[in-house]
């Protein structure tokens, strides 16, 4: 083929149809972390969009009802169920009964992350950070990532459909934290920050997305992760102003902001993009 019949041959193929590309009828879609504040709205978008959702939380109950009111309002078929992805006997059995139950799993959404039973621990100041408090954080951000990660990467190889995996990071995993943001605001009533450890776990999320998508590339399996910059989710107004005073757009995210972005990693509209990080900032990392 000539370079001049190469540059003509997209046009050569008729008249394509880009709207489809989103379309995700017939896949199906485990989102980890389902029932927290942004998982709900992601398993609500996956299913408005045509995929059968799995929905996995720690609170299996939640869980379960959750999917039910899915299924009812989207018309797909839905399901929840309960799942530490820090235990790796539970991640296998619950990929195994979806894999059963559904014939396969062609989108993972790996977005369970910690923040701690015990917040005065998780905000407190870096020379002060306890190893326990860095080493629980630490095995649900990271080490179920990979664990859940590993077992669905392996269920795709095994079916042979390639798939699409997300991981929920965040732009302190590339960012350092501007402390001058954090003074006077709360978060619960808490005076807050952004911890060491999260930082180094959301660095670490990114990471492993790039290695996974190196090497899982040949199985036609795709890893990228969606960059959340702040979201409202009830810091103090202390906080919110000053937050979007670094924004180029002027405000922090909204919730319904990150579901076009994960729409298009999970579909094939992102058919050519692994191993990439997608910046839901405002333009925060613009500056």
């Amino acid at each position: 083929m000539t370079l001049q019949q190469e540059r003509r041959e997209p046009q050569d193929r008729g008249n394509p149809q880009y709207r489809g590309l989103f379309d995700l009828t017939g896949k199906v879609a485990l989102v980890t972390g389902g029932v927290g504040i942004l998982g709900r709205e992601f398993c609500r978008a996956l299913a408005e969009f045509g995929a059968n959702v799995v929905v996995c939380d720690l609170d299996g109950e939640a869980a379960a009802r959750y999917a039910e009111e899915l299924s009812d309002t989207t018309g797909r078929r839905c399901a929840g169920h309960a799942c530490d992805v820090a235990d790796e006997t539970a991640v296998i059995e619950v990929v195994e009964r979806v894999a059963s139950a559904f014939g396969g799993i062609d989108i993972l959404h790996n977005n369970a992350a910690s923040k701690s039973n015990d917040l005065e621990a998780f905000f407190a100041p870096c020379e002060e950070y306890s190893l326990a408090e860095w080493q629980h954080i630490m095995r649900v951000n990271l080490d179920g990532l990979f664990l859940v990660s590993r077992t669905v990467g392996k269920q795709m190889i095994a079916q042979g459909r390639g798939g699409s995996i997300i991981h929920t990071g965040s732009i302190y995993g590339h960012l350092g934290a501007d402390a001058r943001i954090y003074e006077g605001s709360e978060y619960l009533g808490l005076q807050i920050n952004t911890p060491p450890v999260y930082a180094a776990s959301k660095a670490g999320v990114a990471g492993l997305a790039r290695y996974l998508a190196t090497q899982w590339a040949g199985h036609g399996i795709r890893v990228n992760t969606l960059v959340p910059g702040g979201v409202e989710s009830g810091q103090n107004s202390e906080f919110v102003k000053r937050y979007s005073d670094r924004i180029p757009l002027g405000r922090m995210a909204r919730h319904e902001d990150m579901v076009g972005p994960l729409i298009y990693l999970a579909s094939d509209a992102s058919r050519y993009v692994t191993g990439q990080e997608l910046f839901i900032d405002g333009g925060l990392s613009a500056w």
